[in-house]
């Protein structure tokens, strides 16, 4: 599985694997792919630092990359964390403690914080994060939300460093373009997480047109050898996964139920929610997204209002295991996701099943 991006970046398979965790990056760039660490979730870059001596340590020398979520354009200058809080209404406070209290949801013992706190949207929280990576060997940075802001962008540059941006539709992918990106993630309507609303089949070849000679990435539904083989079929130089790595053994989700949960749904069981962020992202259907989604009730606030709004019920719910509750972003290629594997399990059916691919297509056209 090798294209002219992944020789150029170094990588065996143009498999670019999205992670949290930094065992299931460091064990994606080791089986041969691009293991790229999200970042969103390390609001101290002390952290941060320690996970990426951690993954110098356990990657053989191979390359890796990191996540961030900014904005291209930097949000009012000064206003801090609790200056966006205050502006979430009482009455969305009151819905959160209200249906936590349905569902006989405990609090979070006396001193102990949040640990779900998404706050590495924010731009100063981002840099920082980017002050830590810089001074490592990363190969490539990504955004999930656009195109980085231009000075970002060079910085990058100046470090050696290519940049890709999501984008969910060929406008989004253009802009990118615009601002200097070197890789688009084509993310289609199947993904996890923040998704856009046009299908994979039909997006990734309407983006590598729109952007040609820019190297694509297939995203979005896509788990198998023979997903990849199509997504390259389609015009793109490699494949960007992300849900499939959350069932691995190396995957660290600190709940045997939401893993068992992930086990068991089927394709149909997710649904794309502002529950979650406040922008629309596929996740597992749950009381939680329904509550949210429903008419009945006050909707989600925008970002990154509704993040910090649900932080601490979301640690609530995940530290108590609340069944009806739980979930988690993941794509409709959970329903492929009915066994745990090790990274190097996962990556073993997918070099098979996209030579049988390649073999079948060869066989149709008469090549062997």
């Amino acid at each position: 599985m090798e294209t002219e991006l992944s020789k150029k970046l170094g990588v065996e398979h143009a498999v670019f694997g999205f992670t949290p965790f930094p065992a299931v990056a460091a064990a994606i760039t080791r089986a041969g792919g691009l293991g790229v660490l999200g970042a969103v979730r390390y609001a101290d870059p002390d952290e941060l630092a320690r996970d990426l001596d951690w993954m110098q340590e356990h990657t053989d020398g191979k390359p890796y990359g990191l996540d961030v979520v900014m904005p291209a354009k930097k949000a009012v200058d000064g206003i801090s964390e609790a200056d966006i809080e205050a502006m979430i209404p009482a009455e969305h406070r009151a819905f959160v403690r209200d249906t936590l209290g349905k569902y006989g949801v405990p609090e979070l013992p006396v001193g102990e914080a949040s640990g779900w706190r998404i706050t590495g949207w924010m731009d100063q929280v981002a840099r920082s994060q980017l002050d830590v990576a810089f001074d490592y060997p990363v190969k490539l940075l990504a955004n999930a939300l656009g195109s980085p802001p231009a000075d970002v962008i060079a910085r990058a540059h100046d470090h050696g460093v290519l940049v890709a941006a999501l984008a969910g539709s060929a406008k989004h992918a253009r802009r990118h373009a615009e601002a200097g990106i070197d890789i688009v993630v084509a993310q289609g309507y199947e993904a996890g997480g923040h998704t856009g609303d046009i299908a994979t089949m039909v997006l990734v070849p309407e983006i590598a047109e729109a952007v040609a000679p820019l190297p694509v990435l297939a995203a979005g539904g896509i788990g198998s050898g023979e997903q990849i083989a199509a997504g390259l079929a389609l015009g793109a130089q490699g494949v960007w996964l992300g849900s499939v790595w959350l069932t691995t053994t190396e995957a660290d989700l600190h709940s045997r139920a939401l893993t068992e949960k992930l086990l068991a749904a089927g394709s149909g069981d997710t649904v794309r929610s502002r529950a979650l962020t406040g922008k629309p992202a596929r996740q597992l259907r749950t009381d939680w997204t329904d509550a949210w989604d429903d008419p009945a009730g006050p909707g989600a606030l925008p970002m990154p209002l509704q993040g910090l709004l649900v932080a601490e019920a979301v640690s609530r719910i995940q530290k108590y295991e609340v069944q009806p509750l739980l979930g988690t972003p993941v794509g409709q290629i959970v329903g492929r996701m009915n066994s745990e594997r090790s990274v190097q399990a996962v990556f073993d059916d997918l070099t098979r099943g996209f030579e049988h691919a390649i073999d079948r297509i060869n066989r149709i056209a008469g090549r062997a």
